[in-house]
């Protein structure tokens, strides 16, 4: 019946084979899913001691930016801009760090190493 199989290493193969594909089916799932938490876990990036706060998705996808009024000094102009653009690099920075951390996780948690580098 699986006579012409004998190429592959028979149907111990085969198992084999079955078993990487399930295997594989499970971790695309699993990234999926992981990459829609991504989009619900927020992290707050901020400058200026408080002064410039970002919330952003570990995704690093923009949800909040909040500005003490105290910054909005026309003659200080560029020291508002600096402040606000690292609040966002701030929450960017973090964002990549929770995503590595989830990622990390999820790899360690299928018995790969938790550096393993995946597409994501």
């Amino acid at each position: 019946m699986f006579k012409g199989l004998g190429g592959l290493g028979g149907l111990g193969a085969l198992g084999d084979m079955t078993k990487m594909l399930s295997a594989a089916k499970e971790m695309q799932a699993k990234m999926a899913a992981l990459t829609e938490e991504l989009h619900e876990i927020i992290v707050t990036g901020e400058s200026g001691g408080g002064l410039v706060k970002v919330t952003c998705s570990a995704k690093g996808e923009l949800k909040s930016l909040t500005i003490d009024p105290s910054i909005f000094d026309p003659a200080n102009k560029e020291v508002a801009e600096d402040l606000i653009l690292a609040a966002i690099k701030d929450a960017q920075r973090r964002a990549g760090e929770r995503s590595r951390e989830e990622m990390s996780k999820l790899t360690e948690s299928m018995g790969l190493p938790a550096d393993m580098k995946l597409p994501f």
